[in-house]
């Protein structure tokens, strides 16, 4: 890749953000299409936001990927949000067109994906669960829900947290029911089998810990089960789920269509199938 004063520029903001694997996803792209575009991590503080924001509109970038502590906090500094974005309450993919920079969020559009892809799962009329109540669990929810899933509940430590999530939601998509639980209602057989997915939003499994006492064995037949934890690959969910012989998929798939769907807005093109999966797997 040779950058020269006619190369478009993309990138990612977090605090954080060295850890980030989204540049070797778009530059595989660009250079597989050959775009003279290429795709850098900005690091911004959170007490520097503002600014950091202002800098990149007025230095011209196409877009940028928006990443932890930002994806709330960016919002009243954007100049519009989609509607999707607005009701998951998070943006993850900012496009920069005419002056005005735009706020989108691909995250749930990721999961539907992955969902679709990798376990041939479609939401509609379909009961699920997600673990969690963070902002994850919102984008799971959320697009859960526009994608049709007649129940959604919500399980997570805090009662309180999820009981908002629901109540926020519940007032904005009818169509599907909401009911939250705590935790301690996984090791419920009679609880868990009533579910024809289940999507965990937690870092739960990123240190090999997992849900004590989740009775997966109980879930319907044909249920599968989908892990948003990508790192490590196999989490201890996930090697419970596949010894029942449970579809179960991690949040690899989820990372690469997120992504891919980035690429698209700031574009207007399609990343070559396969391409960014294929470097990242590399990679990883």
């Amino acid at each position: 890749m040779t950058i020269t004063g006619k190369t478009t520029v993309t990138g990612i903001i977090g605090w954080p953000v060295s850890h980030s694997l989204s540049p070797v996803l778009h530059n595989a792209a660009f250079q597989a299409l050959g775009m003279d575009w290429v795709y850098v991590p900005f690091p911004v503080p959170p007490e520097r936001l503002a600014e950091g924001i202002a800098g990149l509109k007025s230095v011209g970038v196409a877009g940028f990927s928006v990443t932890i502590p930002h994806k709330v906090a960016i919002i009243p500094l954007l100049d519009q949000v989609t509607p999707e974005a607005e009701l998951i309450g998070a943006v993850n993919t900012v496009v920069a067109r005419e002056g005005k920079l735009t706020g989108h969020n691909t995250d749930g559009i990721g999961l539907i994906a992955a969902l679709r892809e990798k376990l041939c799962f479609d939401p509609a009329g379909k009961n699920v669960l997600v673990l969690g109540a963070g902002g994850a669990a919102r984008s799971a929810v959320v697009s859960l829900a526009l994608a049709g899933a007649a129940g959604v509940t919500i399980a997570n430590r805090s009662l309180d947290t999820a009981a908002a999530l629901a109540q926020l939601v519940a007032a904005r998509l009818t169509q599907t029911a909401f009911t939250t639980r705590g935790l301690d209602s996984l090791s419920d057989a009679g609880f868990t089998g009533s579910f024809d997915l289940v999507v965990n939003t937690t870092s739960v499994g990123m240190a090999g810990d997992s849900f004590a006492g989740f009775a997966l064995s109980s879930l319907k037949s044909g249920a599968c089960l989908y892990d948003m934890v990508y790192a490590p690959p196999v989490t201890p969910l996930l090697a419970q789920a596949g010894a029942l012989g449970i579809p179960c998929a991690n949040g690899f798939a989820m990372l690469v269509a997120q992504g891919e769907a980035a690429f698209r807005i700031w574009t207007g093109a399609t990343a070559p199938k396969g391409c960014m999966e294929g470097a990242l797997a590399a990679l990883l």
